[in-house]
C-alpha cells in the first residue's frame, strides 16, 4: 500500500471514523448491554453521524484518486469499506 496516498485525509479519515464508531458501540455495549432501549440515545446518534459522515469523504476519495491511481486507491477503498462494515456489523448482529 502506498503510504503517501494513505496519508491523505480522504484516505485515512473514513477509517478513523469507522474505528471511532466501533469504539463507541463497544463502549456502549460494555456499559449498558445489548438490551433494546425505548428511544435512541446519544450513542446511537453519534454512531449514525460518524457512519453517514464518511460517505461524502469516501465519495471524494473515489472521484479524486480512483481514476488517477487505481492500483494504489483500490486497496485503500477496500480498507475503508471493510472498516465501515466492521463498524456496522454489531448493529446488525445485536439488532440495535
Amino acid at each position: 500500500m502506498n503510504t503517501a496516498l494513505f496519508q491523505r485525509p480522504s484516505a485515512f479519515l473514513p477509517i478513523a471514523m469507522s474505528a471511532a464508531a466501533l469504539a463507541l458501540l463497544v463502549g456502549y455495549i460494555v456499559m449498558f448491554g445489548t438490551a433494546r432501549q425505548e428511544d435512541e440515545g446519544t450513542a446511537a446518534h453519534l454512531w449514525q453521524l460518524l457512519m453517514a459522515g464518511q460517505v461524502p469523504i469516501i465519495g471524494f476519495f473515489v472521484i479524486k484518486w480512483l481514476p488517477a491511481e487505481p492500483r494504489r486507491a483500490l486497496p485503500i477503498l477496500a480498507l475503508q469499506i471493510s472498516a465501515a462494515v466492521a463498524a456496522a456489523f454489531p448493529v446488525w448482529y445485536f439488532g440495535f
